[in-house]
């Protein structure tokens, strides 16, 4: 190891947690995520602190809970001033570098509030999470609510696809025989290729960029940290040959539900049923049309890692880049009957997450699997820690995961892992006549017991012990009320910790105690007598 390290941080969007080679889908192939996780250490239980994109990410790249940031729905600004990973590493003399997509909405409101520009590089780097935006692109162009600079479109226009938008009409449509253009937002579309030539697609074009700032970067003698974030496989669900043809309706697991959940379901899930993309993805000609789809894009996305991994051992940065592989939050794809995220069933809440350490303190743990609980925020202390800053558990909500990479003897970890879910957004809301305020849901989960606290509603239970597959809903049996208690109280306690204390440590809080005497403000004290008397017993640091 040198002393200039590195992170790859990749994230896909919308990708499963069970939908890779190594994590036992039987026929979808990811021979190079395989090869990384040979490489490091593949987490079984890790979740996202939201199953919705932009609170999810918010909290990647803040390390904190989604209760604590308070970027509770896509196009909810975090508000500036909040801490990001990008702040912690520039401290270290690290560059935070974006390619790809973040789902940040500047709070230009704060922003115009504390006086600050946001062309300027401290407003640029407010309004971008705290990174360096080399490429952002969050996709949807070119009137998405989070004004991408669309350099993919002139990108494409470059290359002869020309459009009003290009992206829509090439990188996600399809073409008829008649050359009719079909939109790939239509699911009935998904078996078709997309018409842009699979070099010049979206994953394609996002690898090649990561590849052109790790190039530009060999001249700058700062480390980096790359969070490379694909656009793919989530919608539209519309792939390139030859992906598009490579699974097929044999390949499509079946739907993991019942009709028992339908019989009497907590009313948010019940509302949830009634979505029009979860009632399109309860019919298996649409999962049988859209799953080979997905399947594909993965493959596509597997197959560009494979591109760059071999790039990063060309430039010889494969021994000192620590490489992370994750998503932002799974996909129903119609299990439980229900299509998109957003509720806590295991296929939307839980996620992949590899990690390849290449330090040779973690050769004792290379292709090994940890069923430790593990949140989203812990990836910011794990960089933090690599390039080897000073924890900040005052600020950081996360811990991180060195010792895990490194075979270290943890004897304290978490005992459970915390979500939360706002559906003010969904019908839920308008259908229970739930005020704004309170449709929110939080989710505990102790590795076999998953709680779910819903304001104003009955509570869910799930013993995923006896029922894996999450198909029977405890939370009203009465002989089960011990356990919802006691993750009850465990969540109330949760919410009772300090999350918005960060301009001061508890170190610091402590040393300050007593105070008041030592800088002379006599508070109560009688005489003169008095004060002499609690200065000789006075311990250094002790209140008063």
């Amino acid at each position: 190891m040198t002393d200039r390290r590195n992170v790859l941080w990749i994230m896909c969007d919308q990708l499963r947690f069970d939908y890779l080679g190594c994590a036992g889908h039987p026929s979808l192939k990811t021979p190079n995520i395989d090869r990384l996780a040979a490489r490091g250490v593949r987490f079984t239980n890790a979740y996202v602190q939201s199953p919705i994109c932009g609170p999810s990410r918010m909290s990647f790249y803040t390390g904190r809970y989604v209760h604590s940031h308070g970027a509770t729905w896509n196009a909810i600004p975090l508000p500036a001033g909040e801490p990001t990973l990008g702040d912690h590493l520039r401290a270290e003399g690290v560059r935070s570098v974006l390619v790809g997509k973040t789902h940040m909405k500047a709070d230009l409101d704060g922003m115009m509030r504390l006086g600050i520009d946001p062309e300027t590089e401290i407003g640029v780097r407010i309004a971008e999470c705290g990174f360096e935006p080399y490429e952002r692109d969050d996709g949807l162009h070119p009137d998405g609510p989070y004004d991408p600079d669309p350099r993919y479109d002139d990108y494409l226009r470059e290359h002869g696809f020309d459009g009003e938008n290009p992206w829509e009409q090439w990188a996600n449509s399809a073409e008829d025989e008649d050359g009719r253009i079909l939109s790939g937002w239509l699911l009935s579309h998904a078996d078709k290729p997309a018409r842009v030539d699979e070099p010049h697609s979206e994953t394609a074009y996002m690898t090649d960029r990561a590849m052109d700032f790790i190039r530009e970067a060999k001249a700058d003698a700062r480390p980096w940290c790359l969070h490379l974030s694909y656009i793919k496989p989530h919608w539209p669900y519309i792939v390139p040959a030859p992906y598009h043809d490579m699974y097929g309706p044999d390949d499509v697991l079946p739907p993991v539900r019942s009709e028992e959940e339908r019989r009497d379901p907590h009313p948010v899930y019940a509302s949830y049923m009634t979505e029009r993309f979860s009632r399109a993805f309860s019919r298996d000609e649409v999962r049988e049309r859209v799953i080979p789809a997905y399947m594909g894009l993965i493959s596509q996305i597997d197959d560009h890692l494979g591109r760059l991994m071999d790039f990063l051992e060309a430039e010889g940065l494969l021994e000192t880049t620590l490489i992370v592989f994750t998503s932002d939050h799974g996909d129903y794809l119609g299990d439980h009957w229900l299509g998109e995220k957003e509720l806590f069933h295991t296929p939307s809440v839980k996620i992949p997450l590899i990690i390849a350490d290449p330090d040779p303190k973690a050769d004792a743990t290379r292709g090994s699997v940890s069923d430790a609980l593990v949140e989203a925020i812990d990836l910011a202390p794990t960089f933090l820690e690599y390039f080897a800053g000073k924890t900040k558990p005052n600020v950081l909500e996360g811990a991180s995961l060195m010792p895990h990479l490194r075979g270290d003897t943890v004897s304290e970890w978490r005992g459970y892992v915390i979500s939360e879910c706002d559906y003010a957004m969904r019908r839920a809301r308008t259908d229970l006549e739930r005020p704004v305020a309170r449709s929110r849901m939080f989710m505990i989960c102790d590795g076999r017991w998953k709680y779910v606290y819903a304001e104003g509603l009955r509570p869910m239970l799930f013993d995923l012990e006896s029922d894996p597959q999450e198909f029977t809903d405890l939370g009203a049996d009465p002989a089960h009320e011990d356990e919802r208690a006691r993750l009850k109280d465990a969540l109330f306690a949760w919410s009772r910790r300090v999350h918005n204390r960060i301009t001061i440590t508890d170190e610091q809080i402590a040393a300050k105690a007593g105070g008041e005497l030592r800088g002379g403000i006599l508070i109560g004290y009688w005489d003169e007598d008095e004060v002499e008397e609690a200065r000789r017993d006075q311990k250094p640091g002790a209140p008063l």
